[in-house]
Parts: structure tokens; sequence; C-alpha cells
């Protein structure tokens, strides 16, 4: 089923998308001419992500304080144990594919094994360093009878795990693979179903150089792990691979295709891996004073990069390591929708899996509704594997019942799509995978919208996510409103004459209001916020959706008294609770209130805090809560929300330097900026898409708009601190403080806010 005008991202096309949009694909070379960077050599890029590293001069053995590896697919955790240093081998590809069960048991996600190395000696002392530049594991094991050293890495695209080790002394490491038996995580928390069979035990042989172990399953498919070990002198290697296949059993021709071409390469195999890096942190660049929260924001760069590439699985809740977790599975009320903000001003959409993975499996959307809403409505449930399915249907209103009753999922993934396209402003991002998805998912809603005698539209109850059960629930009607004005304007922007445009244009004008009393925004109609809750699916229209926003005076209060009265109610409080009030303060341009939310996420008094690798855990791993909070550093240093590019628009007191540089904005820009001494040096602007650019500047007193060899370029001022500069596609323009010509070379500003390096330094 085919729902798009064009082919697009997905297979093939993904590369061709992407090199499109300006982004590196992983097989393709960034420019050299990076916009706004060019003070920076290799050297400088290297020496600076080289002081944003993680460190262990003790031994890591939790998860929230251990090294991590990963390719956006094949994923690693490695941790001290003892005398042995256990490599996890997870993938996030590897589920199970039963009919009942839901995601927990029925299309959960699966474990696959350990790389285990174990010293001869009584381990005395470990020295590890992640190298974020390169994306490699270095480090020394010391034991009473030698040091051993070990190098360790994800081929960033062939998906191969590299390890070589080497001892010093009559010190002899053993490496060996242990798998893990096919049991869904949620065992360790919760009981089978009965009448649960087991997956048969995994299966171990030679073939060749290698050693092959595979995973059938019940419900058919394969799981299959490779690797191959060569010794030479005092110096083992070994490269492992991961691959499942379904409803193939083949997983095992692939892995062994890729363990063997990896070997050949030799060294050009680590070259590659580090080419890649190397280019992906230079496609953007951000560095301020608080030298912890700066190594915090790049780390989660990295762990971005690591847990999702575009074409690969959407990332579940504990992104490609899967660890002991009751959440063995992708969430859409929430978790996927933060992991991914950060790509959008880092610009990073070569990361956009959440777009990919829509796109290619519509047709599974479409039979996650009930049979007699396929010909025009899709959705996604709660939880699914990283197809989408849950192996069950959405609820429908006005059946009653218990349990999930939420509908806006799909709705709200496609607003992180909307941000991909508004972002590189490629219209087909719009055009294959929002306008048709978004059409079904609204589509969805519109057969229960009912008139009331009121003569607006009202919804029958449904779920705000986590909280409870409400009629009118403000999640789902905040994203009703956005849903159907954004398929109106992207019809306008397509030239499309839909049919059902007179219906979303009704829904716009009679859509009942969002219920709100003294507090703000309720949960829903009749239904109060009144207990302490971590989500803030109640505010979506103020973030990240912004149709309710602080630059419209008549909803400053709402946004105000609904935020303090959010955060008043604590107890339930979580990492993303910070993140997201921190972001919402940001967008009311509140630095330093932003700033106190923010960084309560770091605050070890609290019940959970981001841990010593920068990881999060509740009752199990959730990678989304420290990716959410580099968006929110992004909305103190950059906005662009609105139609108005917004320069240092919430930049807390604590951060009086700060230096952006290819900083994307919707709109198709990039920004670079500069901010000394709590004041704006310059702002420079390129347009990739021919927009016209409204910018607000931020630089106080009168201004010079130039090209950036000094050409007056024609603005229009609204007098109130934002341009309008029409700019075509390529051109530049630089503003700065009339009468003075400021150098633009970026260089990363002086620490001013030491801070240990994260990870378990000494």
């Amino acid at each position: 089923m085919v729902f798009g005008r064009r082919g697009f991202i997905g297979g093939t096309t993904a590369a061709a998308l992407l090199v499109h949009t300006g982004v590196a694909t992983g097989k393709e070379t960034v420019s050299s001419d990076v916009f706004g960077c060019d003070g920076m050599s290799e050297r400088d890029w290297r020496e600076f992500i080289g002081r944003q590293d993680l460190v262990w001069q003790r031994p890591p053995t939790q998860y929230g304080q251990a090294p991590f590896l990963g390719d956006g697919r094949l994923g690693s955790v490695v941790y001290a144990e003892g005398n042995t240093v256990r490599f996890t081998v997870q993938h996030a590809d590897v589920q199970d594919h039963r009919t009942t069960g839901g995601s927990q048991f029925g299309v959960c996600r699966l474990p696959v094994g350990n790389l285990k190395m174990t010293a001869a000696g009584t381990v005395t002392a470990v020295d590890w360093r992640l190298d974020l530049w390169n994306a490699e594991l270095r480090g020394t094991v010391t034991t009473s009878l030698g040091v051993i050293s070990f190098a360790a890495y994800i081929h960033t695209e062939r998906s191969v795990l590299s390890l070589t080790v080497s001892a010093t002394g009559t010190e002899k490491p053993v490496l060996e693979f242990v798998p893990s038996k096919a049991i869904p995580p949620r065992a360790d928390f919760n009981p089978l179903p009965d009448g649960y069979v087991l997956n048969p035990d995994p299966v171990t042989k030679a073939d060749g150089r290698e050693t092959l172990v595979t995973q059938a399953l019940n419900a058919g498919g394969q799981t299959a792990t490779a690797f191959r070990a060569t010794t030479t002198g005092a110096t083992q290697r070994l490269l492992l691979s991961v691959a499942h296949t379904y409803p193939e059993a083949t997983a095992d021709k692939i892995v062994l295709k890729a363990v063997r071409e990896a070997a050949v390469l030799g060294g050009l195999l680590v070259r590659s891996h580090r080419r890649w890096w190397n280019a992906f942190y230079r496609k953007s660049f951000l560095s301020f004073g608080e030298q912890r929260l700066q190594a915090f924001y790049w780390i989660q760069l990295y762990k971005i990069a690591s847990g999702s590439r575009a074409g690969s699985p959407v990332m579940a809740t504990t992104g490609p390591w899967l660890e002991k977790t009751p959440w063995a599975a992708a969430w859409w009320n929430l978790n996927v929708q933060l992991e991914y903000w950060l790509i959008h001003g880092s610009g990073h959409l070569e990361l956009d899996s959440i777009t990919s993975t829509l796109k290619d499996h519509q047709d599974q959307l479409v039979r996650n509704v009930k049979e007699k809403y396929r010909h025009d409505s899709a959705g996604v449930g709660r939880s699914t594997d990283r197809t989408t399915s849950n192996a069950g249907t959405l609820y429908e209103p006005g059946t009653g019942g218990t349990g999930v009753k939420e509908l806006g999922n799909l709705t709200w993934a496609l607003h992180n799509v909307w941000l991909s396209y508004r972002h590189s402003m490629d219209t087909r991002i719009l055009a294959d995978v929002v306008f048709p998805l978004l059409r079904r998912s609204i589509n969805y809603y519109l057969h229960f919208l009912k008139k009331g005698n009121d003569g607006k539209l009202h919804l029958d109850v449904t779920t705000s996510p986590e909280y409870g059960d409400a009629p009118d629930c403000n999640y789902d009607l905040q994203l009703i409103r956005w849903g159907c004005q954004t398929l109106v304007d992207s019809a306008k922007l397509l030239k499309i004459n839909d049919p059902l445009e007179p219906r979303w244009h009704e829904v716009l004008r009679d859509l009942t209001p969002y219920p709100v009393d003294a507090n703000g925004f309720m949960v829903g109609a009749g239904v109060p916020f009144v207990n302490s809750h971590r989500h803030f699916s109640h505010l979506l229209a103020t973030f990240p959706l912004m149709t309710v926003n602080w630059e419209q005076p008549e909803n400053r209060e709402l946004i105000e008294k609904s935020l303090r009265h959010w955060m008043s109610l604590e107890p339930a409080h979580r990492g993303y609770s910070y993140s997201g009030s921190g972001s919402i303060a940001a967008r009311m341009f509140r630095g330093d209130e932003a700033y106190a939310y923010f960084v309560k996420m770091f605050d070890t008094t609290k019940r959970y805090p981001v841990l010593e690798n920068t990881m999060y855990t509740e009752a199990g791993p959730v990678v989304e809560t420290p990716l959410s909070g580099a968006q929110t550093i992004h909305d103190f240093v950059c906005q662009s929300w609105g139609g108005i590019v917004r320069v240092f628009p919430a930049v807390p007191s604590a951060w009086p330097d700060v230096v952006i540089a290819d900083h994307s904005c919707e709109g198709g820009f990039s920004v670079t900026a500069k901010r000394s001494g709590g004041r704006t040096q310059f702002v420079l602007v390129r347009s990739r898409a021919g927009e016209p650019l409204v910018l607000r500047h931020g630089i106080a007193g009168p201004v010079s708009v130039v090209t950036p060899s000094g050409r007056p370029v024609r603005c229009h001022d609204r007098g109130d601190g934002t341009l309008e500069i029409p700019l075509r596609r390529g051109q530049e323009v630089l503003v700065h403080p009339r009468g003075r010509r400021p150098g633009l070379t970026v260089q990363p500003v002086a620490i001013t806010t030491p801070g240990k390096p994260w990870g378990l330094p000494a």
C-alpha cells in the first residue's frame, strides 16, 4: 500500500534524499565547505571533542556507569565484573514475532549474548577512555600477572564489533562469546503468559575460520552471530557481527559475509570508521563555558549516532543496548519523540529513523486500526516492535473498557517528521510521509468527533498518556488542531486539492476549546491536573507543537500558570520533566528559569538523576531523557518556531560566552553566532532553501546587515530587534553591531565552570 506520490527515504532512496538536503549519509563525505566552522582545523576539532571524552579509573559495574558503543543496530555496553570485562552484544533488529502477547511477550526485543574477556590474574586497576572523536573505547586492565590493553569499536557502516587485545607479563586473557537464550526481558519482572512456549536454545558450530551461533524462533525467522578470533604473538583480534531475518532463516549468511569482508580490510576497517565519525561531529558546533554540561551535550550527539540511523529501527526505550528492562519495545507516547529532537538543530537528519520507520511500515500503521477504518485511517499504539506492531489494534472511542486509550501517538510522531521537513525544506518529506500519514492519523480522529449541544466538536473518553482517562482530552485536542492546520498548510504548499480540506477547516473552526481551569491546562473536560505527574502530555500545545506560545500575549498567563502548576506538584517528576519544563521556560525566553529547571536532571538528590555515563534509568533503562536534555540546550541558544529564527533567545546568565556554528533552523537556515560577555557579537545566516528569513538577532542597538564581504543587504526592520531579509538559496547575511566589524573565526569558548569528566574518574 503506497501513500506518497514518489518513493522516499528508506532503501536506496535514503542516500539520495540526505545528500540532497546537505546531510552526510555515512557513505558520503561531508563537504569541506563547513559553513561557519572554518576557523577550526582537524586538530582543533580532535582536541576539542577529546576534552569531552568519558573516562574510567574505577570499574564500571552498573548500566549507568558503563561505556557504550553502537551503529544504530548493533550495540554494546561494557562492564568490569571481577576478572572479566563483559561486552554485551545486542541488536535492534532482534525480536520475536508471535501473534499474541503484545509488545511485552509477543513481538518484544530478544537478547543476543555477551562477549567476555577474562583475565588470568586478579584485576587491580582499570584505566579506560571512550574516545568520542573516533568512537572507540581504549584502555588497560592491570592484573596481578600483567597489563591487558584493549581497543574496541563497532564499525559505523559494517555493523561489525572489533576487539583487539594484547597483554604483558604472564597475563593471557581469554576471549569467548556466550549466547543468551531468546527469552523476553519482561520475564524478569512478570511471569510468562500461560501457554507460552520457550524458543529453542541457540546452536553453536564452526564454519570455516568463523564460529557461528544461530537462534531459531518458534514464530519463524533467525538470529545469527558470527565471530572470528585470530592471534598474532601477544595480540588477539576478534571480529563479530549479528543479524536477524524474518520470516526467512538467512541471518547466518549475512553475518558470515560481514565478518569475512571486515577481516579482509585489515587497517582500512578502522580508518573508514574514524573517517565517518570525524566528519559527523563537524556538521555543527556548540561551545559554552560550563564544562560538564558542554561534555554532556557532545556525548548525546555521540549517543544518538550510536543508537540510530535513517533506515535502522526507530530507537526502543533502551536504544540498541538491550538490558534488563520491563520495556523491551519502542514507546510512542513520549519516548520516541524525545529521543530525536536534537537531530534537527544539530543538522543530523542522517539519524532520522522516525521518518524512515513510518515510511517503511505504512502498511502496518494501517493494520494498527480496526479493519473497518483501514480504508482511510492509520495509527500506532503506546508500545510496539520496530515495525510499529504490537499484535493488536488501536482503541475505538466510545466502546468503554479498561486499558490504554491513546489515539494521538502517530500524530505526535509525525510532528517530529514535520520538524525534519521544516529544517531541510525538502518537500519529499512533506509529500511522501507527513501529508499522507497525517491525513490518515487525523481521519481516525474524525470518525469519533461529534458535535455537541454547544455546536462544538467533542471527543469521547481517551487517555492522557500515563495520567488517566478524560473526554476532550487535551493530549488529543492539541494534536488534532495542529494536525488539521498542518494538513491545510501542506495541501496548499503541495498544490493538492483535497476533498477533506473543508472538514479540516470545520474542525479548526468548531473544535471545542482546550479544557482549562484556574491552574491552567486540565487533563480533559472535568478532569483537572491535580496529581504529580512526569509527563507534559497536557501541555503539548505549548511545547513542542507551539500552537499556544509566548508570542501570543493573550496566552501568556495560561502558559505560565500551567507550567508553574505542573512543576509545583513534584514527587512524581522524572528526568524528562526537567528537560521539558526547561524547554517550555526557554520558549518563554526566560533563560535563568529554564536553566534552573533543566539542571534538576543532574541533581543526585533526586530519585532519578542522569547517571555517570549520561544514561538514565527508572524501572529500566530509558534513553530518551538525556537525549531530550540536548534539545533543552538547543532551546537556550537558538530557536526557530513560528517562522522566526531567534538567536541566543534564552541563554542563562551562567553562560556569558557561547558560540554556535552551522546550527540548523526551520526554513532551511544555518546559523553561526558568537556571544561574549553576555552580548551577541555577530549572527551569520546562510539560506539552504531560499526561504524568506525572519531573524531576531538579539543585538542591542543599531546593527549592520551586510554580506560576509561587507556589502549592504536589503532588509525590513520590524522595530523590535526582528529583521525580514529576503535570501536566495546559498546566500548569506551577517548582522553585527554597527561600527564594529567582528572577527568571524569560530573557536571554543574558555571554560569558566570546570567539571569532572563523565564516566568514573578517579
